[in-house]
């Protein structure tokens, strides 16, 4: 057997509606109600499903829990962009812009949180490779 790709991901929420609008409206993803009480974000060929804090689907991680991700999103928007636009909407920087090893080329990133406290990296791909 050979993986190629990732699916999706399931983020644990405390506040799906907080989720919905931050994921939404600051990182241009776009909402699906897939099923009842069942909500995806989607950007891309992937998507984020989101799991309610302490009313989890089964089956689910072990011990699902807010705030427990730390994630890399890529966009060909410039990090300046970005920047500006996450600062005019009141969302900190929390470190950036920096060099990072990508899963295939090195990138330039930021951090910032979401309404959880995830840990979310937007970087930039560089085509030269890994440093």
């Amino acid at each position: 057997m050979q993986i190629r790709a990732i699916d999706h991901l399931v983020l644990t929420v405390r506040d799906i509606e907080a989720t919905i609008r931050f994921y939404c409206d600051h990182l241009g993803m776009r909402h699906d109600a897939f099923a009842p009480g069942r909500h995806a974000l989607h950007f891309g060929t992937q998507k984020l499903n989101l799991h309610p804090a302490g009313a989890g689907f089964e089956p689910r991680a072990q011990a699902p829990t807010p705030g427990a991700i730390d994630l890399c999103l890529l966009t060909d928007t410039p990090l300046a962009d970005v920047i500006e636009r996450l600062t005019r909407a009141g969302i900190p920087i929390e470190q950036g812009p920096v060099t990072r090893t990508g899963a295939c080329n090195t990138l330039s990133s930021i951090y910032i949180r979401d309404p959880d406290g995830n840990l979310i990296e937007i970087a930039n791909e560089h085509s030269q490779g890994h440093q």
